[in-house]
């Protein structure tokens, strides 16, 4: 019989998991995807103001990168993720907190909330324009909205549907208002709460491009619409394939750490 306690068998096994085979499976459909592209363009279905083939792209990056632009719009764009995310992500766990705790603040605030929740990232530019001016402040609340209502209705989600011996546990212990919260209920909820943060984190992405679009004259969303100002389709291709990368990448960071705290909980 195995003396081997569950943690050290997924200690051992935890490098078998790594080198399974299988792990270049998710590329295949990127580069499928940059085969047809290329066979696309080449075959001439496409005009070059349309869809310019993959080296065009290429070259538009190096371009735009030997004057500096490219990391200008790159360092700005993901500055405004952040920022916005960081903000949006706290107003949603502490109201979220609030409302999944509170019986009174879910009946007040719910309703409100779901509505605003349904009003389209675009619908926002206008009003934040008017309400804080131009520069940079309308830009980061529009995307402290985008991270604010996934953060907020996952963690609402999460504790009310929480097991309420837990709640009483806590206060037979004498954890009360913040304490319970901070101690109990927000560790209980930490799964569910960073795969909110997940979704929140790609609807930043989602609204920093619509406020870019919209009102930028720096990023990535204002490189979207200047090529599409000056006729540069590849200058447009390049910024939606940085997103793109730019916004797996930063879910990829998140997954490490929800994947760590789940198996520390197990």
């Amino acid at each position: 019989m195995s003396t081997a306690t569950p943690a050290r068998e997924r200690a051992v096994d935890a490098p078998v998991r790594r080198l399974r085979p299988g792990w270049w499976l998710g590329a295949v459909v990127p580069v499928a995807l940059v085969a047809a592209w290329w066979a696309t363009t080449a075959a001439g279905v496409f005009l070059p103001s349309q869809l310019p083939p993959p080296g065009d792209v290429l070259t538009a990056a190096q371009q735009l990168w030997g004057t500096g632009q490219l990391q200008t719009n790159i360092a700005i764009s993901v500055q405004r993720v952040l920022v916005g995310f960081a903000l949006g992500a706290a107003a949603g766990l502490a109201l979220g907190g609030l409302t999944g705790s509170s019986r009174l603040a879910y009946r007040l605030l719910s309703p409100t909330l779901g509505a605003l929740r349904a009003v389209p990232s675009l619908a926002w530019v206008p009003l934040l324009g008017l309400w804080i001016g131009l520069g940079e402040p309308p830009k980061i609340t529009l995307v402290a909205i985008g991270a604010f209502f996934p953060v907020y209705t996952t963690v609402v989600s999460s504790l009310t549907h929480l097991d309420p011996a837990l709640v009483e546990v806590g206060r037979a212990y004498g954890r009360r208002g913040i304490g319970l919260f901070t101690s109990v209920l927000l560790p209980a909820t930490a799964p569910a709460l960073l795969s909110g943060l997940r979704l929140g984190l790609a609807q930043s992405w989602l609204f920093l491009v619509a406020a870019e679009l919209i009102s930028s004259s720096i990023g990535l969303g204002y490189q979207m619409t200047n090529g599409q100002n000056t006729s540069r389709t590849d200058q447009v291709l390049l910024a939606i394939i940085l997103l793109a990368l730019l916004g797996k990448a930063s879910d990829v960071v998140l997954g490490v750490v929800e994947g760590r705290v789940k198996a520390a909980r197990d």
